[in-house]
């Protein structure tokens, strides 16, 4: 006889991290529980409201952060960016870059491209 399939669980932030959204934005709820796998996958198929704003507005986690901007996670330390930011404060910052942003961007597109280069040999 086969065991009972046990039901996989995950930590809050790991789950956050899935989904892309900064933990401690997340719902009390959310932050003190185990996430199962069904739960995971049902609200990355149909997100509550919450998780549908925080999303929208942020604050986001530095990978979406760095992605928004077009540069890396270095790159964002490197500029001084050590919290999590707002679509707004995204937005804020591609109007008006400055320079650390516009430097590390050229360094983040000239590290895409020789990893292209790389890999088309």
């Amino acid at each position: 006889m086969s065991k009972p399939k046990q039901t996989q669980t995950m930590k809050p932030a790991t789950a956050a991290q899935k989904l892309d959204v900064f933990l401690p934005a997340t719902p009390r709820e959310f932050q003190e529980r185990l996430v199962s796998r069904d739960e995971l996958d049902e609200l990355q198929r149909n997100p509550p409201e919450w998780l549908v704003e925080l999303r929208r507005d942020g604050p986001h986690p530095r990978n979406v952060v760095a992605a928004r901007l077009r540069v890396s996670n270095s790159g964002l330390a490197r500029g001084g960016v050590t919290e999590a930011l707002t679509t707004a404060q995204i937005a804020e910052l591609n109007a008006n870059p400055p320079e650390w942003l516009i430097r590390e961007r050229e360094s983040f597109a000239e590290v895409k491209r020789e990893q292209r280069r790389l890999a088309e040999r």
